[in-house]
């Protein structure tokens, strides 16, 4: 049915807005998908995979099959896994859990600094003389800016984001903002797979550039933002991108499910927590180290349709001791077709264990990561800390083997904490540690929940029917789209 509309039975745009459980469950479906070269996986860069690589780092990439051979640990999620070679010292692939959030979060903090330049232009201009504001949102402080009576800005004060003021949380380094741009880049960079995404190549034409609003709900508006242009942006039909002789490699629908997939994706979850770990989440806060990894975050218009709390729960939680709680956060509008839109609430929402600024720091020499043309590139994104426990190993390179290793090796501008963290005694710093190992991800599909809570009586916890798991199945709204 392609991406149709919001009219027509079976499209990705119908099942978005009147059966969103089934679309994250498509969504799913695709990422966990292995695909083929008679699908069009690859070619891997080129033709003959040669090249400069100081100029075209994708040729260190190798070739994946699948979003999961990369982020796909615990097994079935959307975790952890892969490592490249786009940088002499090799890239650690990141969990994409809550990245909606994060989407959101880096939205709504780029909207409130650009607030705050409009703000500052207007009082210079009419005031004659130079304003000066400082740039904070969500109780981060991004420096200050300066407006000039003529409208001109000067950014040289401000901090941890661009001169355009777009937070762009994906990325180690901070290069892109939005879920839709992120896996079509993936596609294409990881996978040899094209899409002639309308929706990115409507917002990022050359000439005659129009704003759009993804399916997910994300505004892309060409006058404020650089726009990641895909790989491919005439009819796939008319062009085979890659020259692999596979036309239509990743259809348009299947990017919308991916992306309203990623966009709800589940938030990390809680381990088992203890006195100890409590002490050590407070001395997290002593050191210092909250001063960039904030722990609480809040959403003020969440476009998430669903939310799922997963938490340690030895009573409920058959196969790892955890359960999951989904509630929904939507509400229904009839426009007389056979089934009502599902509309997402778009309330605040606080995001608890985030733990971090959405800010580039600089973290000392052991962090400075080099480039094969012989740079360096010295900032990088504050990492979240949602999920830590289960992610070893550490750093956006993945070379430090633990979570003591990866504390030890900051400097820059955590040195200060770093000393703090050292200068603690053995029993404390185990206590912070203990905490970190609290921040979990999980796997949905042995995870019970109120959407399939199993059986806790059972002797067969191996067996999915008895162990339980997050069934979107459960939340399914029409019945002739059939099973998934």
């Amino acid at each position: 049915m392609g991406r149709g509309d919001v009219l027509t039975p079976g499209s990705s745009q119908y099942l978005i807005a009147r059966d969103p459980a089934r679309s994250i469950r498509r969504g799913r479906q695709l990422f966990q998908r292995k695909f083929t070269a008679e699908q069009g996986q690859g070619p891997r860069v080129s033709r003959d995979s040669t090249g400069d690589i100081g100029t075209n780092e994708a040729l260190g990439a190798g070739l994946a099959d699948s979003c999961a051979g990369c982020h796909g640990r615990p097994r079935g999620s959307a975790g952890v896994g892969g490592d490249v070679a786009t940088r002499p010292d090799s890239r650690d692939a990141p969990h994409l859990f809550g990245l909606g959030l994060q989407e959101m979060l880096a939205d709504e903090i780029t909207a409130d600094l650009r607030a705050i330049r409009s703000r500052s232009v207007q009082l210079a201009m009419k005031s004659g003389s130079p304003v000066a504001l400082p740039l904070a949102s969500k109780g981060v402080s991004y420096g200050s800016i300066r407006a000039m009576p003529n409208g001109t800005i000067d950014t040289a004060r401000v901090r941890g984001v661009d001169a355009d003021l777009r937070v762009r949380p994906f990325f180690a380094e901070g290069r892109e903002f939005s879920i839709r741009a992120f896996s079509v880049g993936a596609f294409n960079n990881e996978m040899g797979l094209q899409s002639p995404d309308p929706v990115l190549c409507a917002a990022s034409a050359v000439q005659g550039a129009t704003v759009q609003v993804t399916p997910a709900g994300l505004r892309l508006d060409p006058a404020t933002d650089r726009i990641a242009r895909p790989p491919l942006c005439s009819p796939a039909e008319d062009k085979d991108g890659d020259g692999d002789g596979v036309l239509n490699e990743i259809d348009p629908a299947l990017v919308d499910h991916m992306e309203f997939y990623l966009l709800n994706y589940f938030k990390p979850g809680s381990g088992r927590t203890s006195e100890r770990s409590e002490r050590g989440k407070n001395l997290l806060r002593v050191v210092g180290c909250t001063g960039c990894h904030v722990a609480d975050l809040v959403v003020l218009q969440d476009r998430r349709v669903a939310d799922v709390e997963t938490q340690f729960d030895p009573a409920r939680g058959i196969f790892n001791r955890l359960y999951a709680t989904a509630s929904t956060s939507f509400h229904g509008v009839d426009d007389g077709a056979d089934y009502p839109q599902l509309i997402p609430n778009r309330e605040r929402f606080l995001v608890r264990n985030i733990y971090t600024d959405f800010r580039r720091h600089d973290l000392g020499p052991a962090f400075h990561e080099r480039r094969y043309d012989g740079t360096l590139i010295t900032e990088f994104m504050t990492e979240p800390l949602w999920g830590v426990g289960t992610t070893a190993p550490y750093g956006h390179d993945g070379r430090s083997i633990n979570l003591e290793e990866v504390i030890l090796r900051h400097g820059g501008e955590a040195q200060r904490s770093r000393e703090s963290f050292a200068a603690l005694g053995d029993n404390e710093q185990r206590q912070i540690l203990d905490f970190l190992n609290t921040l979990i991800l999980f796997p949905p599909d042995d995870t019970a929940s109120n959407l399939h809570p199993g059986n806790p009586a059972t002797n067969l916890p191996q067996e999915p029917a008895e162990h339980g798991s997050i069934n979107l199945g459960a939340l399914f709204q029409i019945p002739s789209e059939g099973a998934e």
